[in-house]
């Protein structure tokens, strides 16, 4: 057998659960496929939660509890082959949460997002996993053998410890199926029968422009769960603050004034809350998460020098003279060879995309694919340690993003690139920035449950490569499926528009026989951001096109956020009054001693998505107290949360179909045979506290 040269292992006293000499089935068809598959589920459904509340939870532990228990249904399987159902299971959660939080920003550029348009996300998706997964491998040594005992990885620790325990006998998919089932239930009750309000609401008139409001769905709740007390409070702190303080606050100074104040377009004694949430809030909150971001990024500044120093000398190690030896299985990577020749074919189809797909014949297409080796191999290091000190879950992605769109934006303001395709250009930098860092932060996680139960770190790669490159095909026909399910022409009469600097033609429309421009506006101090069909003749506006993604029910905050980033450098239209109010609120907040990130989210989504989102926080914090269990511990509560996400988010996906089949007011029954009852909030919010109830009866047993 041909060996292979290699660096020696440096003495360490750790032995994995797997011998390093021990030879059991672990790359085999089974596992790939069904860890493909598991990927492109928890794919479509992340996409499906991060569209809808920014957020996005840690795919490894469910996705391992499946794995085990589908593989006793069909014979018994290694610990190693479960392994590898769950590296690449992952994969899909990873780059869903990449694409979502960028590449819809498209749309709010003026681009279009259907059918034709998925071999570009497809494409841009691909290149950025990829390149995820190829610059973690040189780290790996470093941060999982060299830093065993210094880097805790939470998520992949206990990702270990339930391979493990399954290896034992342990069983636990029960409370995942138990979950599934009531959040997959609930979803199609409340959402598509409408036996209960799926939005109970309150707004008391003795305090206008106050709004309490809760999207009382089981992913909200699972979340809370998930991400505990501390962090779901902090974000609905941030929500309070915008929807019972700012609001109300606009609503007082404002009822006054006799003219609109841009952005809005109306008087704000004509604005419900809601009016005032899109054009007032949202710059606010734009301002304190690119602010929360920068502040969180500036605090792993020691972490990046660290990481990239020991990446360096590792490498310089490796290349100075190290002793050739026979690799140990549990040392066995891909070569250097396949990391660099995959690096450089990935950008050249970066640079392919943007020439042929974006910005057409333009020489700026080269510097993009150098920005994005750049910032791409800079933020996986940093995601990749980031992920071992406090997990995925808690991984700030948003942040590195926001860095590499207003780095990527200033350079391009100082070439003079700001008109044009450039602003996609930006995004599509951004974009595949972001799917490297989640995917490296997911490959990393991976490879350290592999190193603690003793696996094959090559086949861990490629089992996370495979999952990139099956669950890529599902994330943008989701996103068009969403998009479009949830997209509306509505009428809208606006006349003597005059074409402006800050309306773009996008395309042709026709409606009741009518042929029409459709205009994408930003920007504009007379009409609203949106897209519109104008009528160059008689210059007026007759209808407007509110998107899916962006809308209420898809709000997209990560993606809005980047847009808004992007057309502040490059365009100039940002409300900075507004955007500072953000950035000041968080410095307060910073000065205050609390980490602001999760409080600046809250303060831009809206209180609908923060409000349950909390309470699955509150029954996390009763349940700790109870049980005296350590935040980030396996336990039933957890996995049955897992189950209450993916069967909302699956639910969701289904109610989607529904609405874009135009079936939905059909299956409707309960607002028509009990139209009180459904639509009464607080018969609603009972219906809702009774399933937090059920998640608190499952989270105080034991696992056995």
């Amino acid at each position: 057998m041909a060996t292979e040269p290699v660096r020696k292992p440096e003495p360490t006293s750790f032995r994995p659960y797997v011998a390093a000499d021990a030879v059991i089935p672990e790359f085999t068809a089974r596992a790939v496929i069904l860890g493909a598959l598991l990927g492109i589920v928890f794919g479509a459904v992340t996409v499906y939660l991060a569209l809808r509340a920014g957020l996005t939870v840690s795919a490894s532990i469910p996705v391992a509890v499946l794995a085990i228990s589908i593989f006793k249904w069909l014979g018994r399987s290694t610990i190693l082959e479960n392994n590898i159902v769950q590296t690449a299971g992952s994969a899909g959660e990873s780059i869903a949460a990449g694409v979502v939080f960028t590449l819809p920003a498209l749309i709010f550029l003026g681009y279009s997002l259907g059918v034709s348009d998925v071999p570009r996300v497809l494409l841009l998706a691909l290149v950025g996993s990829v390149l995820g997964v190829l610059f973690m491998i040189p780290l790996r040594y470093q941060l999982n053998v060299v830093e065993h005992g210094a880097l805790t990885y939470p998520e992949g620790t206990a990702c270990a410890d339930v391979l493990i325990a399954g290896e034992k006998g342990g069983s636990f998919a029960g409370k995942v199926f138990a979950g599934f089932g009531l959040g997959l239930v609930y979803k199609f009750l409340n959402e598509a029968l409408l036996f209960w309000r799926p939005r109970p609401i309150y707004q008391p008139g003795w305090y206008p422009g106050a709004t309490l409001a809760a999207d009382v769905t089981p992913e909200y709740l699972g979340v809370g769960y998930i991400i505990g007390a501390r962090t779901a409070g902090m974000i609905f702190a941030g929500g309070v603050l915008s929807w019972l303080v700012t609001i109300p606050m606009i609503k007082f100074f404002g009822a006054g004034l006799g003219a609109p104040i841009f952005p809005g377009t109306v008087l704000i004694r004509d604005m419900d809350s809601f009016a005032i949430w899109r054009a007032y809030i949202r710059p606010i909150g734009a301002g304190a998460v690119a602010t929360a971001g920068l502040f969180t990024l500036g605090r792993t500044l020691p972490t990046i020098f660290r990481a990239l120093r020991s990446t360096l000398h590792q490498l310089r190690k490796g290349q100075g003279g190290a002793e050739p030896v026979a690799a140990i299985r549990t040392e066995r990577e891909l070569p250097g060879t396949v990391v660099f020749g995959g690096s450089l074919a990935m950008i050249l189809i970066v640079w392919a995309v943007l020439a042929f797909r974006i910005n057409p014949g333009v020489s700026g297409n080269l510097v993009a694919s150098i920005l994005v080796v750049v910032f791409g191999f800079l933020f996986v290091t940093v995601s990749a340690r980031i992920v071992g000190l406090i997990g995925a879950s808690a991984n700030p992605i948003s942040g590195m993003t926001i860095a590499t769109l207003m780095l990527t934006a200033l350079l391009f303001v100082a070439a003079g690139w700001t008109s044009g395709a450039y602003p996609a250009v930006a995004i599509s930098i951004g974009g595949i920035v972001c799917i490297a860092a989640a995917v490296g932060g997911a490959t990393s996680q991976s490879l350290k449950s592999g190193f603690l139960v003793g696996a094959t770190p090559r086949r861990a790669e490629l089992a996370m490569i495979v999952g990139a490159l099956t669950s890529v095909l599902v994330i943008g026909f989701t996103l068009v499926l969403l998009n479009r399910a949830y997209t509306r022409i509505e009428p809208l009469t606006l006349q003597n528009i005059e074409m402006t600097t800050e309306m773009r033609v996008v395309g042709q429309a026709s409606q009741n026989e009518k042929s029409y421009q459709v205009i994408n506006v930003i920007g504009s101090h007379a009409i609203p951001d949106g897209r519109y069909y104008y009528d160059p003749v008689d210059k007026r506006i007759d209808f407007q096109e509110r998107v899916g993604i962006g809308s209420e029910r898809l709000p997209a905050p990560q993606a809005v956020l980047m847009s808004t980033v992007i057309n502040g450098i490059l365009r100039r239209s940002l409300p900075w009054g507004l955007v500072l109010l953000g950035v000041f609120i968080v410095v307060v907040m910073e000065l205050c001693g609390v980490r602001s990130l999760a409080f600046a989210v809250g303060s831009y989504l809206p209180i609908a998505t923060t409000a349950p989102i909390f309470m699955g926080g509150v029954v996390s914090w009763l349940l700790q107290m109870i049980t005296k269990r350590q935040e980030g511990e396996v336990s039933s509560g957890a996995l049955f949360a897992a189950g209450l996400i993916a069967g909302g988010s699956i639910g969701g996906l289904i109610l989607a179909a529904l609405v874009g089949f135009e079936v939905d007011q059909k299956v409707a029954i309960g607002s028509k045979y009990w139209p009180g009852l459904a639509g009464s909030s607080v018969f609603g919010l009972l219906i809702f506290l009774g399933m937090a109830g059920a998640l608190f009866a499952v989270g105080r047993k034991k696992l056995e």
